[in-house]
């Protein structure tokens, strides 16, 4: 999907570039002229300005969503690690809560990145039908019997009553960042902004392409700038979807929790 919108910027931009030169031919002598000319490059210079402003902080501001969701994944795997190492000390009563925390994991990798192949766990959930992005019942309802059970946990001794308690804080910790990688996928897509900056953009190269001679290097310089504005625009859109493109949030973090809990 993210390769379809840059190559649709990619055709946008072109085609008005494109319409701004196939004016400057069909336009009257003058209508082209030097005080002509020099009205179009004031407003064109204005528009640049606000562009370049809004493209520098919109892509600022994506990049640093993109990388607080990609901390959270990276931390929620190492709860979901550090969770599993308390629940084993507890002992093995405990070993079915910590075969359904490594079926909760695996499910969670399955659904979130449907393009790569799902680890396998005997009574895991079925992930074919699970959303990408938002909570599901079923990973929900799986969480809630592991939170059951260590609240339920009462073992004699004080070492063991430490760790139990230990294991709840952690849960709850686990829980709330949990959230936040949900807020994370959810995040609003901007289209609205998307929309408004490409029209922007669409009348910037319009004109350019009524104001360049009719020079080979002014085609090749007009062709670098759209080609490198195109570019922007889909870096902003890809960083904005941040489990999908080419610049998603990979699973490795999750898998390597899950692997250190299969040990």
């Amino acid at each position: 999907m993210e390769i379809v919108y840059g190559f649709g910027f990619l055709i946008l931009f072109c085609m008005s570039a494109l319409c701004g030169v196939v004016l400057r031919i069909r336009l009257p002598r003058e209508h082209i002229s030097q005080e002509n000319m020099d009205a179009v490059r004031l407003v064109t210079g204005l528009l640049v300005t606000f562009a370049a402003l809004v493209l520098s902080l919109q892509l600022s501001t994506t990049r640093s969503a993109f990388d607080s969701a990609n901390r959270n994944r990276s931390l929620y795997a190492a709860q979901l690690a550090r969770l599993d190492q308390c629940v084993r000390n507890l002992g093995p009563s405990f070993d079915e809560t910590r075969l359904k925390l490594r079926q909760y994991t695996a499910a969670v990798i399955g659904s979130t990145w449907p393009s790569e192949p799902a680890p396998v766990f005997s009574g895991m959930p079925d992930v074919r039908h699970m959303a990408i992005r938002g909570e599901d019942p079923t990973l929900s309802g799986l969480l809630n019997e592991i939170g059951l059970a260590l609240n339920a946990a009462d073992p004699s001794g004080a070492a063991l009553a430490n760790t139990a308690h230990r294991c709840r804080e952690d849960y709850g910790k686990m829980l709330e960042n949990r959230w936040a990688v949900i807020e994370d996928a959810q995040a609003p897509s901007g289209g609205l902004f998307v929309g408004i900056i490409s029209f922007w953009l669409v009348l910037v190269f319009l004109s350019f392409g009524l104001q360049i001679p009719q020079r080979r290097l002014s085609a090749i310089v007009l062709a670098i700038g759209v080609v490198s504005i195109a570019s922007v625009m889909f870096v902003i859109v890809d960083l904005n979807m941040p489990y999908g493109g080419i610049f998603g949030i990979r699973s490795a973090a999750m898998r390597a929790a899950l692997a250190d809990m299969s040990r």
